[in-house]
């Protein structure tokens, strides 16, 4: 293990003390970690907040076998030590990385290619912000969904971090694109950032807005993280060989629906967890990534939407912000 600075043998971290409220993620001094062949060791500055991670609060999201305890799916900070076999990356490199847990601490190990650099003129906290949802937007709409220029988008959920993202890269790739969010605010945010439309589903139906939208053609692609009673509205809402693609299940993980509807139409309904996919599939997904988005982030063509910054210690305050669901953006914690 070669290293640059001097590394500690222990770290400030947030653990999940129990199953629970934001109130039980609790500061604990914990063993730094050592990367293994393969790994690298950050030096987080900083680490995103994300909703997996207030599932495995709650008890609902173990962490895959082999992964820290720790809560945490993504970092962005300096390379301090590097493991047997690390040919990409030097000490001192700033980079951000996805990591299947240990975010909330002050050093995670991930593997080399599960980790990209960050763009150029990005502050820390920015690029925190960036692997999680830029791994699982470009996953599920782009590969898994096979988004083309010209086809519509049906975003749910338009305004947290997974669809400002997909809003923006859709737009950036020539899709028209239409969001789902709860508040006239919400919407107004979505529509600057590139939305042609926005739907405030408290007042309207997503559905017949998607086909007036449309002109009756429906949505190539939904990104929906809601389930529950959204399936079957999903369906109504797809165009003759949609695809709709399911990263969560907000709204419940179990749906009644018309499956007429989908022979009819010729849909494709699938779906994906990011967490526990081979390190080998999240790097082929960091190399797309590399290649086809990172130029739009060194351009500034898209960014991330920063909502707020809490210091590590106060973990807790992010995620009720979170689960308020008042938050425009990402939200990242400062560890130092």
């Amino acid at each position: 293990m070669a290293s640059k600075a001097a590394i500690p043998d222990k770290m400030t971290a947030v653990a999940i003390s129990t199953p629970g409220g934001p109130l039980v993620l609790k500061a604990e001094r914990r063993d730094v970690p050592k990367p293994e062949a393969g790994e690298i060791l950050i030096r987080v500055k900083a680490a995103g907040v994300n909703r997996p991670d207030v599932q495995q609060r709650k008890g609902a999201y173990p962490p895959p076998p082999g992964a820290s305890d720790l809560p945490g799916l993504e970092v962005a900070g300096e390379v301090a030590a590097l493991g047997e076999g690390v040919t990409r990356w030097r000490v001192g490199d700033r980079v951000c990385a996805l990591t299947p847990g240990g975010g909330y601490a002050e050093y995670a190990k991930v593997h080399e290619t599960n980790t990209l650099p960050v763009p150029a003129g990005f502050t820390f906290s920015e690029a925190a912000a960036l692997p999680e949802t830029f791994f699982t937007v470009w996953h599920n709409v782009f590969e898994r969904g096979g988004l083309k220029a010209g086809e519509t988008l049906l975003v749910h959920g338009g305004s947290s971090g997974i669809g400002t993202t997909a809003i923006q890269l859709a737009s950036a790739f020539g899709a028209y694109v239409i969001t789902t969010a709860g508040s006239a605010e919400k919407c107004e945010a979505c529509l600057k950032l590139g939305a042609d439309r926005a739907v405030n589903y408290r007042e309207e139906d997503f559905v017949e807005a998607v086909k007036e939208a449309t002109e009756g053609r429906g949505a190539n692609v939904i990104l929906d993280m809601v389930g529950g009673d959204y399936v079957a509205r999903n369906y109504s809402a797809a165009a003759i060989e949609g695809r709709i693609v399911q990263i969560a299940t907000q709204g419940g993980a179990v749906a009644s629906t018309d499956f007429s509807k989908l022979m009819v139409k010729r849909l494709t309904h699938t779906g994906s967890t990011m967490r526990p996919r081979p390190i080998e599939v999240k790097a082929q997904i960091a190399a797309g990534l590399e290649a086809q988005v990172w130029p739009l982030l060194a351009s500034r063509r898209v960014a991330p939407v920063m909502d707020m910054i809490f210091p590590l210690t106060d973990a807790w305050r992010a995620h009720e912000r979170m689960e308020e669901g008042e938050h425009i953006g990402k939200i990242v914690l400062d560890v130092g």
